[in-house]
């Protein structure tokens, strides 16, 4: 059987971050493997984790709830038959909702092949400060069914924010454990607890995506000879837009660092080829983080996710502007 565990939080909160400290102290002599969602087509996180020694299956453009839950079933029963790995790390998107997955990997078909241990919610605290967050029946429901909450991003905590934490804990907290972390740095034996929060969730609300009918099991590519591709997507109140560029395509670090920080949208997310190698992008709000280093990806791939109307033409006209004379 596979150790199994489902890493929820809403958008921003550093699930994939965290899930990058957990890999990286994994036994070598085991072999993990991690399925990944993510709202956008581009596969912002399946980049991210592609050099993590683990196996990987990214089903990207919407959640894995949506229609009756076939591609998570694919993508899950791929793993688990072909990649028979020691353990399970199953990251939904932001936006998704957790019944349904939690009633997929409960139903008898898979007994024999998973051992469900317990949730992590990553949560940043200074969402429960964002009423659009805490009104969100996804965001409550995610941490409704956790066993952990894992109070991220504590580097950025705020007196309020730590106030709006212990209040919110006071009152829904229970018998469940809270684990403080910076950049999603949390022990890994957290995996090996049990599973005890068996709370009710009602079901998820029907929420549509722009491109719905489009989903599958890999993220968008380019197909020969084209250059860069653009891919929307939109549900929940919430915009997607994302690029993806050949490995021909350099962009200008300072540019794109700007262009990044002042994109009037909530969430960036990219790993970007630049002249000095390549460059990770992430930014929550405000928050705006990168990390470089030497060895340059396969291509470019940057995602924005909004709640308010974006003028997406104007952030690519911006944005190709940034292009460096292409590699030979």
């Amino acid at each position: 059987m596979t150790k199994t565990n489902l890493i929820t939080g809403f958008l921003g909160s550093g699930k994939t971050t965290t899930i990058l400290h957990l890999l990286a102290q994994k036994n070598p002599t085991e072999k993990w493997a991690v399925l990944v969602n993510e709202f956008g087509e581009v596969g912002i996180d399946g980049a991210l984790l592609a050099d993590s020694g683990a196996l990987l299956k990214e089903i990207p453009g919407g959640c894995m709830c949506c229609v009756n839950g076939l591609p998570m079933q694919v993508g899950l029963n791929t793993l688990l038959r072909q990649g028979r790995p020691d353990r399970l790390l199953i990251e939904p998107t932001g936006l998704g909702h957790p019944r349904q997955i939690l009633d997929l990997l409960t139903a008898p078909v898979y007994e024999p092949w998973i051992d469900l241990r317990a949730t992590l919610c990553v949560l940043d605290p200074r969402q429960l400060l964002d009423e659009r967050a805490v009104t969100n029946e996804n965001f409550r429901d995610q941490l409704a069914a956790a066993d952990i909450i894992l109070a991220n991003k504590g580097d950025r905590a705020s007196e309020e924010s730590e106030r709006a934490l212990q209040a919110w804990w006071q009152h829904y907290g229970g018998e469940r454990q809270l684990v403080h972390a910076e950049r999603g740095q949390i022990d890994a034996r957290l995996l090996d607890r049990p599973r005890h929060n068996l709370v009710t969730l009602p079901a998820s609300a029907a929420h549509p995506h722009g491109q719905g009918e489009k989903k599958g099991l890999a993220a968008l590519s380019l197909p020969a000879h084209q250059r860069w591709r653009r891919s929307l997507n939109s549900g929940q109140g919430y915009q997607a837009c994302g690029w993806i560029f050949d490995a021909g395509t350099v962009f200008d670090t300072i540019g794109l660092l700007e262009w990044a920080r002042l994109a009037p949208v909530g969430r960036v997310k990219g790993v970007m080829r630049i002249a000095e190698g390549l460059v990770r992008i992430n930014r929550q709000g405000e928050d705006l983080h990168i990390e470089t280093q030497s060895v340059a990806p396969p291509d470019s791939r940057i995602e924005l996710i909004s709640s308010d109307e974006a003028d997406w033409n104007a952030l690519q006209s911006s944005l190709l502007k940034l292009r460096l004379t292409e590699i030979l």
